[in-house]
């Protein structure tokens, strides 16, 4: 393989691997599942609470994620530790 096209080759793995660790959400805990709390209540919490869900689901991070509406209409994505129930990491809308 001729030196440039190493090079190339090189630079877009290196590019590839930065784009997929950018993107990778948090780890939001490292408890066994059974201390985690019930999909189902924690969504019912949240919706009480104000919250709108479009979407929720579990992460590799092991993670509880919403997309939807927070209690002032905003649209959130939002990382949850699915233990304490705690914000992780949380994206507003403007």
């Amino acid at each position: 393989m001729p030196i440039n096209q190493f090079v190339k080759a090189a630079a877009f793995t290196l590019l590839a691997g930065s784009a997929a660790t950018a993107m990778a959400g948090p780890q939001c805990t490292e408890a066994d599942k059974s201390k985690w709390q019930d999909q189902e209540a924690f969504q019912e919490k949240l919706k009480n609470d104000g919250y709108d869900i479009k979407k929720f689901k579990v992460t590799g991070g092991d993670c509880y994620e919403i997309y939807g509406y927070n209690t002032e209409g905003k649209r959130v994505e939002i990382y949850f530790n699915p233990v304490d129930g705690s914000v992780v990491k949380e994206e507003i809308e403007d």
